[in-house]
């Protein structure tokens, strides 16, 4: 299998800066491509990322609904230039920022004009881009900050119980055209929650609508509590952060496993990546006492690695270090600064230092295997349109070098796996990969929870099989009962033992006590704001729906599930208003549909089930059914459900107690559908 190629990237990785220009411009728009690359943004700038022999027009297209503003090299010749007319009003269109570079004074046509009314100006005077960079590289920035909880399109821990399919809790990205008489065509990257891993905006102080509801006391901050921020990238090349997120996340694993502590989850001690906030706010968000920060520096073969660990309360440094290692030492300096942290927090916090290797080196002593594994995790969690199969390719290449790394085997399943849920392979090829890899980890280490998790994702999520994911995500969290894995395969079974029962009790509990280790994990709060709406709390969830956006306006399906709480309440009004704010269109029509209808606006709410219907009839089929049911159409609505059965047997997970399907559940075909779906107890 290490011999398999990687499936073709469906998309180019996003971006966070387009950079629009004409071709006499070529000059300006390379010096600023420089500039902000070499702050740490990324570019997107044609003819240099155009994926060979893909369709230009396309990639175009696609690059700036990925990127997150668009700078304008705005010139005599720009103003007169086609193709950046169409690249200002595509952003526009999209609602991306824009940030106009201009070198000429010369007035604007009326359609640039119009397109930049809005836009920020920065002009170049006679010390060209160089003068202006930083102020360019602080507008960038302004819109271009990571989110809280990860990067752009980032994978978060476990699931999230969504309408349509208890989907993966990660963001993902799938192609699709969607049509519509009331809704702008185009090529859209739907993101959606993982499986597996996650991203989004910072934690804000609570507004009045937050507060609907009354919240307990916040326990005190606990001693023994620390967060591992995300390492620094100090390389002159900064092409290190697949390393430095690697190095992080391993700290974070081991320490996890010390029972006496509070470790912060990987989701939020990431929130503050590349910002640039001070200790004392950072550990007051994430409620801990310590923080471990540092940087990785490499040149050649030789590593550089800092590491501190500050007391947030008044700064003092409990210990720091300086490392200079030979890359083949990497093993050793992880547990030998894990080690070091633990001793250190236990003369400090008298907390019992834990024994242990390290787990990611399970399996492998090949250094180039270990750095190809931690590559394609990197692009794994980051998620980003095409990430997927970089992923693979690493994960390959690790085994090509080691095809006795279980691990890597492990990862690769996981990827597997995910691409047949998301579409990038079909479910039965990525299905066949994934329990291929996962029995070759497997066969090479009986106790490798990864590949447990990843085959118990394969067996609920594209199979419908509950025994046999239950089964396996128990080894799992046996296996790693701290870490990462073990934390998501617990949440799973509870997940799926929820959806078969009806009874949401545990899920809820257990949601509420992994955002005490990780309180601006968004992904968590849209899961338990589903689990509260299906155990009819619907003041609950919308109070957590309210708290969700609060954190990050943006997150992908919150504003339709906000709508959908809404619409449960009977607040129509209400509901239509988050429901068109959705940025996901496959949730955005199906919440549009069903409130539309209870409005008895049933022209637009048949727009909007059409728009859904030509644009996810492969993939979405649930969510399709679900608006038929709203309707009262339960002739289309089972017809739709078995279609959703057909396409992935895990798509029915919440069919049992999804509040959308009530009219549903006195049709005798509905309990022949539980049955056929293994959701009767």
């Amino acid at each position: 299998m290490a011999n398999e190629q990687a499936p073709q990237p469906q998309a180019m990785p996003a971006k966070d800066v387009f950079i629009s220009y004409a071709s006499q411009d070529k000059a300006v728009a390379d010096a600023v491509v420089g500039a902000l690359e070499r702050a740490g943004l990324r570019c997107w700038i044609a003819p240099r990322d155009v994926t060979p022999g893909a369709h230009y027009a396309d990639e175009i297209i696609s690059a700036i609904s990925g990127a997150r503003a668009l700078i304008l090299v705005l010139s005599d010749s720009a103003l007169t230039s086609k193709h950046v007319g169409k690249e200002v009003e595509r952003a526009s269109s999209k609602g991306r920022p824009i940030i106009a570079l201009r070198t000429s004074t010369a007035p604007l046509t009326p359609a640039l004009e119009y397109f930049l009314s809005e836009s920020q100006w920065i002009d170049v005077g006679a010390g060209g881009v160089a003068a202006v960079a930083p102020k360019l590289v602080e507008a960038v920035r302004s819109h271009c900050d990571p989110v809280v909880a990860g990067e752009p399109h980032g994978r978060s821990g476990s699931q999230v119980a969504s309408r349509g399919v208890t989907v993966p809790r990660r963001q993902w990205m799938v192609a699709a055209v969607v049509a519509g008489t009331l809704f702008a065509c185009g090529l859209v990257y739907v993101v959606a929650k993982s499986m597996w891993r996650s991203t989004h905006a910072a934690g804000t102080q609570p507004t009045a609508a937050m507060m609907a509801l009354p919240s307990p006391p916040l326990p005190a901050i606990s001693a023994k509590s620390i967060a591992v921020l995300p390492f620094v990238d100090m390389s002159e090349k900064h092409d290190q952060e697949y390393f430095s997120d690697g190095l992080a996340e391993e700290l974070i694993d081991h320490l996890a496993h010390n029972p006496e502590l509070k470790v912060i989850a990987r989701t939020s001690s990431f929130a503050f990546k590349g910002k640039n906030e001070d200790m004392t706010s950072i550990a007051a968000k994430l409620r801990v006492a310590n923080l471990l920060e540092g940087s990785v520096r490499k040149a050649g073969e030789t590593l550089r690695i800092t590491a501190q660990l500050i007391r947030a309360s008044d700064g003092v440094h409990l210990w720091s270090e300086i490392y200079d290692r030979k890359i083949n030492d990497i093993f050793k300096v992880q547990d030998e600064i894990s080690t070091t942290v633990a001793k250190a927090l236990d003369v400090a916090l008298n907390v019992t230092p834990t024994a242990g290797g390290n787990p990611a080196a399970k399996g492998t002593t090949n250094i180039a295997a270990y750095n190809q594994m931690l590559q394609g995790n990197y692009f794994f969690w980051r998620g980003n349109p095409g990430d997927d199969a970089k992923a693979v390719e690493h994960l390959l290449q690790a085994l090509k070098l080691d095809p006795r790394y279980a691990l890597a085997w492990a990862k690769l399943a996981r990827v597997y796996a995910w691409q047949g849920y998301a579409g990038e392979l079909t479910a039965e090829e990525g299905a066949a990969r994934g329990r291929a890899a996962a029995a070759r980890a497997l066969a090479l280490d009986p106790n490798c929870a990864e590949a447990y998790y990843a085959r118990a994702n394969i067996s609920r999520l594209i199979d419908g099989d509950w025994g046999a994911s239950i089964a396996d995500n128990e080894r799992a969290a046996a296996l790693d009962p701290q870490g990462e894995v073990g934390v998501n395969a617990r949440a799973n079974i509870l997940d799926a033992r929820a959806h078969t029962s009806g009874r949401f009790d545990d899920t809820i509990t257990f949601a509420r006590q992994r955002l005490e280790r990780d309180p601006l994990d968004t992904e968590t709060m849209s899961d338990l704001a589903y689990f509260e709406q299906d155990a009819g709390h619907l003041e609950e969830s919308a109070a957590i729906s309210r708290r969700l956006l609060e954190q990050n306006p943006d997150f992908v399906m919150a504003n339709a599930q906000y709508a959908e709480t809404l619409l449960l309440m009977g607040k129509n009004a209400e509901a239509l208003v988050a429901a068109k704010k959705e940025s996901d269109d496959a949730s955005k029509f199906r919440a549009l549909g069903c409130v539309y209808w209870a409005m008895g606006r049933r022209g637009e709410s048949d727009v909007a089930l059409a728009a859904l219907e030509r644009g996810f009839a492969d993939r979405k089929a649930y969510e399709i059914a679900s608006v038929h049911a709203c309707r009262g159409e339960a002739d289309a609505a089972f017809a739709w459900l078995d279609r959703a059965y057909q396409q992935r047997k895990g798509s029915l997970g919440p069919l049992k107690a999804d509040p959308l399907l009530h009219k549903l559940r006195d049709d005798p075909r509905f309990d022949a559908l539980l049955r056929k779906a293994k959701l009767l107890e």
